[in-house]
């Protein structure tokens, strides 16, 4: 198998160039591309259709990060920006509420299950953050258990840089799918755990995706009720995927508070948290909660008429019938090639991750996310990777062939070593 030719990124390393002289980085976080492979990621985007991205220099991609998550649909939908530009006729931003805030919290209510009151914001760093505030203000606690990624705020930021200790110390971290561990760190806190966040559809390494282990969710539910803490669950990314309910709905099992955002307007900039009365009313008056733009209704029509093509096309049931297909397929490339990684993920968020069998195994995950990049398949090694509703069948049978051909590529020039 051959190498794929290198692709031709002279307009974006261009633009970097410049970038990097105006912004730290170029760009913020893991949106920095050229930190996977240098000099053969894309960098700027220049437009989107359907399941694809086109890139500065004109190249191609079939795309599967989905803007990391709220490209659900597909890009440049026209339903949804033609509810958002009838919106801007009307103005979108007051220093009161439009009706379309009721609207959109009803839907929310009628949805997901532990929804008895919701809040729009922004972003789903907005919404986590959010929830433990809201769940320190009822508890009259501080501690928080945390299991995932719930964003970049000082109480949950991964690099510690520029936060201080005492903050930090408030907050610790247990491993997914373990119950025992749960409930050692509730009694290391025992009477000052305010609540427990997680992610219910696991990201044990932070990059793959697992489905829950059987009885673990309605386990973390029992062990939250016995401790007396909140319990959250962040479904910033399995809000409207897992189900249109979240994976609480899918899972059978009611949190207390949950976060939503992401594939909640296919783009546009939106969140929600929701929950029991009893415990969302402390934002009446004991927690304070305010921005500036939370209100602001652009987002909202473009929200309601996301919801509304879910709905109506029965997206969710179509992308995890796509979604279980390319797993399977997944599943044959590994066996195919002996390749020494792990198939993980549920039908819409699948990912491929590299074993540590040996020295070799970084640079196999380099030359694989260079051979799928340069064959026209944008995913990077770490995070897991998305399916659409407009990907089509050819979409992804093309991206199973990138990955396939990859996938080969890479075991012929680093074989694991006996």
């Amino acid at each position: 198998m051959k190498s794929a030719e290198k692709l031709n990124l002279t307009k974006s390393m261009a633009l970097l160039k410049e970038a990097v002289e105006i912004t730290p980085g170029g760009m913020l976080g893991i949106r920095r591309p050229y930190n996977f492979i240098e000099g053969e990621y894309p960098v700027f985007i220049e437009r989107g259709y359907g399941g694809h991205i086109v890139d500065v220099d004109g190249n191609d991609y079939i795309d599967m990060l989905c803007s990391y998550g709220p490209i659900i649909l597909g890009y440049v939908e026209d339903e949804i920006n033609e509810a958002a530009a009838e919106q801007m006729k009307k103005g979108f931003c007051f220093s009161l509420v439009q009706k379309l805030q009721n609207d959109l919290e009803n839907k929310l209510i009628e949805l997901i299950p532990c929804a008895e009151m919701a809040v729009i914001a922004k972003t789903g760093s907005d919404v986590t953050t959010m929830a433990i505030r809201v769940a320190r203000g009822y508890t009259g606690k501080n501690h928080i258990l945390r299991c995932g990624y719930h964003g970049w705020h000082d109480w949950c930021v991964e690099n510690k840089g520029g936060v201080p200790e005492e903050i930090s110390k408030f907050t610790t971290e247990f491993k997914y799918g373990d119950l025992n561990e749960l409930k050692e760190k509730l009694e290391a806190n025992k009477g000052e755990t305010a609540c427990i966040i997680i992610t219910p559809v696991g990201h044990p390494t932070a990059k793959d995706v697992i489905t829950p282990p059987e009885g673990y969710l309605q386990g973390v539910r029992k062990l939250a009720d016995e401790y007396g803490a909140v319990l959250v669950f962040d479904e910033i990314r399995t809000g409207f995927r897992a189900a249109m309910g979240g994976a609480g709905e899918r899972y059978g099992v009611v949190p207390d508070l949950a976060t939503f955002g992401k594939a909640m307007a296919n783009g546009y900039p939106i969140s929600a948290l929701v929950g029991k009365k009893e415990i969302m009313k402390v934002m009446e008056s004991e927690v304070f909660v305010s921005s500036t733009f939370f209100p602001n209704s652009l987002e909202m029509a473009a929200s309601l008429k996301c919801i509304e093509i879910l709905q109506r096309e029965n997206v969710i049931e179509q992308i995890w019938e796509k979604g279980e297909a390319f797993l399977k397929e997944l599943h044959h490339i590994k066996a195919r090639h002996n390749a020494p990684v792990t198939v993980s993920g549920i039908p819409p968020m699948p990912f491929i991750t590299f074993d540590k069998v040996d020295e070799d195994y970084k640079e196999r995950r380099r030359e694989f996310y260079t051979q799928t990049i340069r064959r026209g398949l944008f995913v990077q090694p770490y995070h897991h990777w998305y399916i659409c509703y407009r990907h089509t069948d050819d979409d992804l049978k093309y991206a199973l062939k990138c990955i396939d051909e990859a996938m080969e590529y890479v075991m012929e020039k680093y074989p694991v070593k006996a």
